[in-house]
């Protein structure tokens, strides 16, 4: 039989490409469910990682910080890469190199994790005369070490960290440990255990105190419905959400008698929560949680502080007068005091702070005392930071005024049901003390802002053996030159014989100036996508570094089966491309292979505009010069660029600041073409924009023009000045109808101004600005469009070209 001589041209490739794929397979491990004994793990391979049955679970090495690893569990979920659910690891407190360390099955039946190839820093202590032993991952997302007759010699379930699973059981000597925060796996402050009492409680265990705070310590365990007469010290719950403890507390979930995925978890921030989800697609819902007040999570907020609950914000930690952060990073440390407290009486004296509670840590519990007995027992006293007064109900016609003295301020809350007030001990001569309980109000973190520390390793070299290594070495490098002639040539006819299909791939084909990157190349650039600084509806955003040392943000989009986020991708692409102006972030390029979307851009030190408003890190110099620039980029794409376009989503999440506070913006995945003659746009299928942000021409399903990110500059504008967000309280039309009430009355004097704008300025801005600024914030948000100025006016405007355009 003959060959022709195009069937044998190709007869080489594919011969080639068997060659590679059996020298591929004695190079690199696959993903299985299980690991044979005298096997291992090893870090370096990303491969290494074992799969439940059904693929619900993983079990591999989890990146926690610089060249830092942990061997864990976690949920298998799309487009998770160093985010994933975790559910349990075995070094959360001693992480592992990213170089030489693996997890190793040995024969003697013990599974040991090293570090390095040389200490060992985990070990399940276990010994087995079998030589059949395995180490699987059970679908249920249990980690076993069985013999081939099925026995288990040591399970996961037995030794949980933050999280239990549907049938785990968390029983005597276990307990579940909170994470140090969202991004730091390591050991928290929170635990949940059973007590000596056998009840199921929670307990705030910090570096210095330590308290239960659930069930209430101000209930007996039988008015709090738990039995302490018991001994089984037991609970779990199921896959329909039905929990059961052996002293009695049991519940059910908001979502009972469906089967899903759940995990009861204790979050960083101190509070128990069931977690359930359909599939691995979605996103978690809280089905049930064990503290609905925050705030009386104890050590939530550190020494000298207070807690509050706001309906808008969520939790919210705060110094008491005259005290400062202790770390700024980090919100369990709490506050210290800008003052040094007298010991003698006669130099003290006391502020109150009303509705607010430091709970616990008394030094005189006194009953029907009045507050001037209460003031003189803390004055002899010089270690009473103060003390609480509090009228408790009695069967007696009025309430009963109770006096605690306290040495510590701990666990502080503000509460307006709450019955007493708080009167703090401060020197006569300090001024700067009022009856306000808080200062400014900060979001609270629970250590979420606490860096990862980069792993401290030194390591001592061995004895080498020189003969041996050189002839590994030559071995070595033999082999890699051999095997790259033979992917170079393979590489080489497989891309020519496909070359026809490429117009066939249906990727984005855009004729601009800056660079295709592969996807190999960004996932380098992030070191595997290890560094987020933001996220949004459409994606998330990583610090990376360029192989040319430029420092960039790198968006990954979410693309699903749909091709949803396929059309931002082309618009941002296609729009920010062609556009050149220093208000504009500016791209340095994209990657657009198989499923891949990601857009690199030049990285901005100092973040949103929004991250530095909550964060008070803007001073009246630079918030007019933000408000300025910003103007003067949305001027340029409605006006004066080549091809005009409507940015559709202008919010201070969406302008970002560099080194110097310039401002650039941001995200044109929603953008439109504008029509040059007549700055419309044809109709939307959808509104487009944020809540709080779009202008009404959007919900009345009005013509779209340039004027609707007029509309959103001015929201923006107002939130500059104001400091209030209209995401917050009622909305846009309540920021705007607040502003309108303050200047309706009296006009822009200077008590209007002072009650305008943001405390946070403490009075340090230029009023001439600020009038010219809300100004022209009040004519951008008119419901009108055709009453709006344009975005060129609004330049002239703020630089005082048009006083009298302002004043009109």
């Amino acid at each position: 039989m003959s060959i022709s001589t195009s069937s044998k041209s190709m007869a080489v490739p594919y011969f080639l490409l068997a060659q590679i794929l059996i020298l591929s397979s004695s190079l690199f491990s696959t993903a299985s469910n299980s690991l044979p004994q005298g096997s291992s793990l090893s870090v370096e391979n990303t491969n290494d990682f074992l799969i439940s049955p059904n693929g619900s679970f993983t079990a591999g090495f989890f990146p926690v910080g610089e060249n830092a690893f942990c061997f864990a569990i976690w949920f298998t979920e799309p487009f998770c890469t160093n985010n994933c659910t975790v559910i349990w690891m075995a070094n959360r407190d001693q992480p592992i190199n990213g170089k030489r360390s693996g997890l190793s099955l040995q024969k003697s039946g013990n599974l040991i994790l090293t570090d390095a190839g040389r200490a060992t820093v985990w070990s399940t202590n276990t010994v087995s005369e079998s030589n059949s032993l395995n180490l699987f991952l059970q679908e249920s997302g249990n980690l076993v070490l069985r013999k081939s007759d099925g026995s288990v010699i040591w399970q996961s379930f037995d030794f949980p960290t933050n999280t239990l699973l549907p049938r785990q059981s968390l029983a005597k000597d276990w307990e579940l440990v909170s994470s140090r925060s969202r991004s730091n796996y390591s050991s928290g402050f929170f635990k949940l255990y059973f007590d000596n009492d056998n009840v199921l409680r929670l307990l705030y265990h910090g570096p210095e105190t330590s308290s239960i705070y659930w069930p209430d310590p101000e209930l007996m365990s039988w008015e709090a419905g738990r039995s302490s007469y018991n001994n089984s010290r037991i609970a779990s719950f199921d896959f329909l959400g039905n929990f059961t403890s052996s002293d009695g507390f049991n519940f059910m979930s908001d979502d009972n008698d469906v089967h899903m995925q759940r995990r009861l978890t204790i979050d960083f921030d101190g509070n128990l929560r069931l977690y359930s989800r359909e599939n691995s697609a979605e996103a978690w819902t809280v089905s049930w949680q064990a503290m609905s007040e925050p705030c009386r999570i104890h050590g939530i907020c550190g020494p000298n502080s207070v807690c509050s609950q706001d309906p808008n914000s969520g939790t919210k930690c705060s110094c008491l007068r005259g005290f400062k952060m202790k770390n700024v990073k980090d919100w369990s440390l709490g506050c210290e005091s800008d003052f040094e407290l007298p010991c003698s009486g006669s130099e003290s004296t006391f502020v109150q702070f009303t509705h607010v509670e430091f709970y616990g840590y008394d030094f005189a519990f006194r009953p029907n005392y009045t507050l001037e007995m209460c003031e003189n027992l803390c004055l002899e006293r010089c270690d009473c930071l103060g003390f609480q007064l509090k009228f408790i109900k009695h069967d007696y016609p009025s309430n009963v005024p109770y006096c605690f003295a306290k040495t510590m301020l701990l666990n502080g809350r503000h509460s307006p049901n709450f019955e007493g007030d708080i009167y703090l001990k401060v020197p006569k001569n300090q001024t700067s003390f009022s009856s306000h309980y808080v200062e400014d109000m900060k979001v609270v973190c629970s250590g979420e802002m606490a860096m990862i520390k980069q792993l401290d390793r030194v390591y001592t070299k061995g004895h080498e053996n020189g003969s041996l290594k050189f002839v590994l070495w030559f071995a070595w490098i033999f082999g890699a030159i051999e095997f790259a002639v033979i992917f170079v040539v393979w590489c080489f006819l497989i891309r020519t014989h496909h070359n026809s299909d490429a117009a066939h791939q249906g990727y984005l084909q855009i004729a601009t100036g800056f660079r295709k990157f592969t996807y190999a190349e960004l996932k380098k650039a992030t070191r595997n996508f290890d560094e987020e600084i933001g996220r949004g509806a459409g994606g998330i955003v990583y610090k990376g570094i360029l192989s040319d040392d430029r420092v960039a943000a790198i968006k990954r989009l979410m693309i699903n089966d749909d091709n949803q986020g396929e059309a931002e991708f082309r618009a941002e692409v296609s729009v920010i491309g062609k556009l050149n102006h220093m208000n504009l972030i500016e791209m340095w390029g994209y990657c657009a292979e198989g499923k891949h979307r990601l857009l690199v851009y030049k990285y901005m030190e100092h973040g949103s505009l929004s991250e530095n408003l909550s964060s008070n890190t803007l001073d009246w110099g630079k918030r007019f010069n933000i408000a300025l620039g910003t103007a003067k980029g949305l001027a340029y794409t409605h006006e004066e660029c080549l091809e005009w376009v409507l940015h559709c989503d202008v919010k201070p999440q969406n302008i970002l600041l560099d080194l110097d506070f310039q401002p650039k913006l941001s995200d044109f995945g929603l953008s439109q073409p504008l029509k040059s003659d007549s700055h419309e746009i044809s109709r939307l299928s959808r509104i487009r924009g944020t809540r709080g942000y779009i202008a009404p021409e959007w919900v009345f399903n009005l013509p779209i023009t340039s004027k609707v990110d007029v509309y959103s500059y001015g929201m923006v504008l107002l939130e500059i000045v104001t400091g209030k967000s209209p995401l917050a309280d009622s909305g846009d039309t309540g920021v705007v109808r607040w502003v309108k009430e303050k200047v309706g009355g009296t006009g822009l004097v200077n008590s209007t101004m002072e009650m305008i704008v943001d405390p946070r300025l403490e009075g340090k801005y230029d009023k001439n600005q600020l009038k010219i600024m809300i100004g022209v914030a009040l004519k951008c948000v008119l419901e009108d469009k055709d009453a709006r100025p344009t975005m060129r006016h609004v330049v002239k405007m703020l630089k005082h070209d048009d006083e009298e355009e302002i004043t009109r």
